[in-house]
């Protein structure tokens, strides 16, 4: 071994000289001329350009692009998908994640199979209790060996009022029976239902606004004066959004959340497919408060379950446009909205205000962190009012009325009318309008023509899958926000679900539980493997109810946002108000 000194410095060892040789040379075949990755044939680009003619080539179309195929195709090809992504210049990492993440896009080989027709069978809880579960098994035997069809479960797809229900193809199917499903096969009529044409609308509200016989103003006064509050679930104050985000610098946006997912909840379809004033009331609300709030681009969200209301909007949109272009004659200092439809492609958890923002930007549907909240940092990054449809439908009716006029309906110290989904053992599910306040046992009574027959008032859920479900005992406590919070529910987008004797809460809680479970968008640990495992200990005989419970905490403390946050309402439920079920010796 050689010693130095510490003035000496040690030779280094030369390297050895490592010459550099072309990628040929190096046992790789000849030089590579094209990117890494799956390789776009001309026929795939040619196929993806026909199939997306008239798209803009923007990344937050990529949902849109991807139905495009979906729907000509009946899935999307590898091939395709490389092919959209050169298109839209993103990876192809990218264009697969959202792909995969929405449930109503199937991805296949390219020269794969796929059946013609895909007929959904909803199996969530409405659906199972009139028979759905079954209808799906007995149309899956009377369709196999036909390649052509392919019958699957499928979670709420807001016909709730008409159970069992399916959707063949793009058509809504009410009542469901395998002869429903295999006459419309047999006839082909497989596209959207036709909805009546609604009454042609006359903006006479916005009218006004524009004219100045109404000031912003005023339109601010009235709104507060009628007490509305946000009706898709969460309630919140009509008038504070408008007034949180018109204080943000400009350009805002606006949000319309038309993805109803919730279990049990079809009041937006109602209100938009009504033939008197559904859709272009609607629409005239949302110019209003554009007008007022300062919105530059609005979205309209729409569940891709309604295929029938995707058909009505747009013709109504093509119509709004000649009416916007009059109206900017008359008053030359209008500036309306853009405004355009989306369409989703299967996924509850856009329902969440920033889940859906996510998807309306061409991304996955995951939900956001907060803060900041959407009216400070919503589409694209600027401030954002986001609204539920019937919340903007009632407002030209409140500036025709006043505020006082909905401030003075309602029951019990509440104020306004509310559109619950009723379905269940009542004798008429469906949409019905009824005072604020109101009870379970009067909205059944009065409006929902009693418990069917041979039926009696076992249980119900106020509030859709998120709200629990409470006992009989319990029906004459005031349905409306805020009333519930002492028994551990919520009424949310009053979506009521009626159960008898013949029905039990463990058996509801278990389906609710397998919806969260398939809708988790699984960005978090606590709901994407709390509800996995919320199923699993909810099919023992008798619950381990302290595990439960400790589940249920850690779901409600850790969860990003709602769903995981809601999820174990119907456990914590069935514990508390219905043990017997689940208990030893009393388990059903």
């Amino acid at each position: 071994m050689t010693r130095t000194t510490a003035h000496e410095t040690p030779e280094r060892p030369t390297s050895p000289v490592i010459p550099i040789r072309p990628i040929e040379a190096m046992g790789r075949g000849k030089a590579r001329h094209t990117p890494k990755g799956r390789q776009t044939s001309p026929e795939a680009r040619e196929r993806v350009a026909a199939l997306c003619d008239g798209l803009a080539p923007r990344a937050d179309l990529l949902i849109e692009h991807l139905h495009r195929l979906q729907d000509a195709e009946g899935a999307l090809r590898h091939g395709h998908l490389a092919a959209l992504a050169e298109r839209l210049r993103l990876s192809q990492v990218e264009v697969f994640e959202v792909a995969s993440f929405y449930h109503h896009f199937e991805i296949v080989d390219d020269a794969a199979p796929v059946p013609r027709t895909v007929v959904r069978v909803c199996t969530s809880l409405s659906c199972a209790m009139a028979g759905g579960e079954e209808l799906l098994a007995d149309l899956q035997t009377a369709l196999a060996g036909d390649d052509t069809v392919r019958a699957q479960a499928a979670p709420c797809i807001g016909q709730c009022h008409v159970a069992p229900a399916a959707c063949v193809g793009q058509r809504q199917l009410p009542q469901a029976s395998v002869a429903g499903v295999q006459e419309l096969l047999a006839s082909g009529e497989t596209g959207p239902r036709q909805l009546p044409e609604p009454a042609a609308a006359e903006f006479k509200q916005l009218r006004s606004l524009l004219a100045g016989a109404l000031s912003a103003e005023q339109v601010l006064t009235e709104l507060k004066a009628s007490n509305l509050r946000g009706l898709g679930g969460a309630g919140f104050p009509s008038w504070r959004k408008w007034e949180t985000v018109r204080a943000q610098p400009g350009p805002r946006h606006m949000v319309v959340n038309i993805d109803e997912g919730e279990v049990g909840t079809f009041k937006d379809w109602q209100v938009l497919s009504s033939a008197e004033a559904g859709a272009p009331q609607m629409l005239e609300g949302l110019l209003i408060a554009a007008e007022v709030v300062g919105i530059s681009h609005a979205w309209i969200y729409l569940r891709d379950e309604y295929h029938d209301v995707r058909e009505l909007l747009t013709r109504e949109l093509a119509r709004l446009d000649a009416t916007l272009r009059s109206l900017i004659e008359q008053h030359p200092g209008y500036t309306p909205p853009r405004i355009e439809l989306r369409r989703g492609a299967g996924a509850y958890i856009c329902g969440e205000e920033s889940a859906l923002i996510e998807s309306v930007e061409g991304k996955r549907g995951l939900p956001r962190l907060k803060p900041p909240i959407v009216a400070m940092h919503g589409v694209f990054g600027r401030p954002t009012l986001a609204h539920n449809p019937e919340t903007l439908w009632w407002l030209p009716l409140i500036l025709e009325k006043g505020g006082a006029w909905l401030a003075g309906e309602g029951l019990r110290g509440r104020t306004g009318l509310r559109r619950f989904s009723v379905s269940g053992r009542v004798n008429k599910p469906g949409v019905h309008l009824a005072p604020a306040g109101i009870t379970l046992r009067e909205l059944v009574n009065e409006h929902a023509g009693g418990m069917a027959e041979g039926h009696t008032l076992y249980a119900y859920l106020p509030g859709g899958a998120s709200g629990g479900i409470l006992p009989a005992s319990l029906a004459d406590v005031p349905l409306d926000f805020d009333t519930l919070v002492d028994h551990g529910s919520f009424i949310g987008s009053m979506a009521v679900v009626v159960m008898s004797q013949h029905d039990t809460a463990r058996g509801a809680a278990l389906n609710l539980m397998q919806f969260f479970e398939h809708e988790s968008c699984g960005q978090c640990t606590p709901c994407r493997a709390g509800t996995t495992k919320a199923v699993q200990l909810m099919q023992a005989p008798v619950w381990n109810a302290p595990l439960l419970g400790e589940l249920s905490q850690v779901m409600r403390d850790a969860s990003i946002c709602g769903l995981g946050q809601a999820a174990p309402n119907p456990v914590d439920s069935v514990l508390r108000f219905f043990a017997h079920e689940v208990n030893a010796g009393g388990a059903a």
